[in-house]
């Protein structure tokens, strides 16, 4: 195996405007000699620090670039993903560090088939993908292992994060059309490096990266990322702080076993801001500063979340042609929610005549609630047992995966708490208000839910251009809800069996041309308070989708595109006539779409991560006929996002970065009368390497929306409301890294 060694950060003591000038200097290429490039090979698990091989220079760090050849997410092992009968993007290490990424949606901007949807600033974040909403309960994993998705998952750890986009319940069960996401975290080896950084608003950043191999014969590797973030937000009053851990293990017990353990834990603090909503249900409101913060009042707090994943794999070769594994892991979260919050118009008399007046009024203002929900905790556990292996049948060669899984989730929450205390106004800061007199009730076992599954897939080869993967798997739902008292108040329980087939053709060894189905069950949506049947949460959905896709590697870049098509069961709030709303399951709503994606090197010195998204997403048969037949709420027709690097000729080390989002006009309301415009966003930045004292250093600056654009990127819906949510402005961050 070869490993190649990262650099790290200069070790600076303070974010000054002296440094800031000098870091801007030198990631334009200005004041530093540069050194020839430098990278060297060895293996951790046959080496020892006193021993080097040869070495071939390069300047700055070593990534593989913004191609993957491989991932995880589409199955139940690493796999190629020209073999994959899926569409997956994954986004690299160079592609995050690059972008200075922090969030999951700095990180999923660079797939156009990815939108937000309800992502609040200082508030875990939620997303679409492909039009379908994901579900905070099973649509995240890391290392392929489901995490409660009630957190911004930590960045400085993670190799990679996969994307798969469509169906996938032959890798998760009951999970979300949309598909999922998955953290891969980085596995241990020799590097030392550290990390400094700042914003434009005045935020600093310090974060470490150590590992390394150790024993007699190496056989024990461990690292670790620390980081700690003063976070300044572009939004008034919306500051916070993040601290980040986390430790890796490798242990090669003897040459067929090895274990890998990882955990991680974060604790961030931020306040939330709200989003807007529509004035009067008909239109978006206008004139509005994104530096606001709306509803606030000085006695609210930040919203605190303290999150723990672990996760460990234990694998053993019992020859070449087969292995068995199992994996566990625990995902815990703990959120203190006490916000005051902007919704709705009950104190505005031109919302009086409105049964549910749940937007704002037609002038622009809005109710504020003292909103308490402390200890709220989530709990995902999951374990997997599987076997694979390789063998023939007369000509046919198969891949066999065998396996068995159980998962739960629990959630312990308190009774709601969410007292109305005033009213302000759009564009003005909101008078001093008393915060409401009570506190919120005991905490109680709100939800108990287990799924138990086997499943079993077989990728049969008839020869060097074609092969099947046939699969499936059987679940079994059990999920229990309770009320404040301890009494249970629902009982859904549930077995279907999850197909999933695909046809591969390979014309070449650089090219596959697939064909796929499959069939996916989600969990039933939870009515919102306002509804006539509040708190029911309805039967699980089914899903179908059908794709057909293309993927070529042309030398060092891959092309991939894939025509799709999903239908699942539509569940909403069906108005009554008489103002009321009551949550159905009624209709389907059907999304077909194209995407082309394009990631690695175009040139020696220029390489890109494109990618172009065209959905059509329609509801039909819902009962209700302003929601049929056009495009559905907070899904463009059409999305593209395109992220370059250019190495500039005869200057080492040094790298132009740029791109941009493009998403066309989507519609703010389910009725489609109220329409968000079409926005392109670009960016830019620069890379420079170079070695300073011995240290292999790597200087950063990146410029997000560069012309300063205003924009709404989120118009979706959320618990039953219409929420909207303005881009950033224009922000910058410079940073440095230094290897040791």
């Amino acid at each position: 195996m070869v490993m190649l060694y990262r650099t790290a950060e200069l070790s600076l003591p303070r974010f000054s405007p002296n440094l800031l000038r000098a870091g801007m200097l030198m990631a334009c290429g200005v004041g530093t000699t540069l050194l020839p490039a430098g990278a060297w090979a060895d293996s951790p698990a046959a080496s020892s620090n006193s021993v080097q091989l040869d070495a071939v220079t390069v300047v700055g760090e070593h990534d593989s670039g913004y191609q993957a050849t491989s991932a995880s997410v589409g199955g139940f092992d690493s796999a190629p993903l020209l073999d994959t009968p899926a569409a997956i993007s994954v986004i690299t290490d160079q592609q995050i560090k690059d972008q200075q990424a922090r969030l999951l949606s700095e990180v999923l901007r660079n797939d156009a088939s990815v939108g937000e949807s309800y992502a609040p600033i200082g508030y875990y974040e939620n997303f679409d993908v492909r039009g379908f909403s994901l579900n905070s309960a099973s649509s995240y994993k890391i290392n392929g292992r489901t995490i409660t998705g009630e957190q911004n998952v930590g960045l400085e750890n993670k190799q990679q994060v996969e994307v798969l986009k469509g169906l996938a319940g032959l890798q998760s069960g009951v999970s979300e059309p949309g598909g999922l996401v998955n953290y891969v975290t980085k596995r241990p080896e020799n590097v030392h490096s550290v990390t400094v950084s700042t914003t434009d608003q005045g935020g600093s950043y310090l974060a470490t990266d150590l590992g390394g191999w150790f024993g007699s014969e190496q056989q024990v590797g461990i690292r670790t990322n620390l980081a700690h973030e003063d976070i300044h937000s572009y939004v008034d009053h919306a500051d916070g702080k993040r601290d980040f851990a986390s430790l890796a293990l490798d242990w090669n017990i003897d040459p067929n076993s090895t274990l890998q353990l990882n955990a991680e834990y974060q604790r961030r603090q931020q306040r939330s801001v709200p989003g807007y909503q529509l004035l009067g249900g008909t239109e978006l409101p206008h004139h509005v500063n994104p530096h606001d913060l709306l509803a606030y009042q000085s006695w609210s707090k930040p919203v605190t979340i303290n999150s723990l994943n672990m996760d460990g794999l234990y694998e053993y070769r019992f020859n070449e042609n087969w292995k068995a594994s199992f994996s566990a892991s625990r995902s815990r979260v703990v959120i203190d929610d006490y916000s005051t919050f902007a919704w709705g118009c009950y104190g505005s008399a031109s919302c009086a005549d409105a049964a549910v007046p749940n937007t704002f009024s037609p002038e622009g203002n809005y109710d504020i609630y003292d909103y308490r929900n402390p200890d709220d905790t989530r709990r995902n556990d999951e374990a997997q047992l599987a076997l694979s292996g390789q063998f023939d049948t007369g000509s046919l060669k198969h891949e066999l995966t065998v396996g068995s899984s159980a998962f739960r989730r629990v959630l312990d929450s308190r009774p709601e708490f969410n007292q109305m205390i005033g009213s302000g106004t759009i564009g003005t800061t909101p008078e001093p208000l008393e915060p409401y007199d009570g506190t919120p009730g005991h905490t109680y076992r709100h939800l108990d839910s287990r799924q138990y599954g086997v499943f079993v897939t077989d990728r049969i080869s008839f020869n060097e251009q074609w092969q099947t993967v046939l699969g499936g798997r059987q679940i079994r739902f059990d999920e229990k809800a309770y009320d404040s008292d301890g009494a249970t108040n629902r009982h859904t329980q549930r077995s279907e069996f999850l197909p999933q087939a695909a046809l591969i053709y390979k014309p070449w060894l650089d090219t596959s041309v697939y064909l796929s189905y499959s069939k996916g069950l989600s969990l039933g949506g939870q009515a919102a308070w306002f509804s006539t049947n509040a708190s029911e949460i309805l039967a699980p959905a089914t899903s179908r989708q059908i794709e057909l896709g293309v993927k070529h590697d042309w030398q060092n870049l891959s092309l991939t595109a894939a025509l799709f098509q999903i239908s699942q069961d539509y569940q909403y709030n069906k108005p009554n006539g008489d103002g009321t709303f009551t949550f159905v399951q009624q209709g389907k709503q059907k999304n077909t779409g194209i995407e082309l994606s394009a990631n690695g090197y175009v040139s020696t010195n220029l390489q890109i991560a494109a990618s172009v998204a065209a959905i059509r997403a329609r509801v039909s048969d819902s009962g209700t006929d302003a929601y049929d037949g056009h495009q559905a709420i907070n899904v463009p027709k059409l999305r593209a996002s395109l992220h370059a690097d250019y190495s500039i000729p005869g200057v080492p080390g040094l790298a132009l970065l740029g791109g941009g989002q493009y998403s066309a006009s989507k519609y703010a309301n389910q009725q489609g009368s109220v329409k968000a415009a079409g926005y392109t966003v670009f960016d830019v930045g620069s890379r420079y390497s170079t070695n300073i004292e011995g240290y292999d250093t790597v200087f950063r600056l990146t410029v997000d929306n560069l012309f300063d654009k205003r924009y709404w990127r989120d118009v979706g819906a959320y618990m039953g409301d219409d929420y909207v949510f303005q881009g950033a402005p224009r922000t910058a961050r410079l940073s440095a890294t230094v290897n040791f």
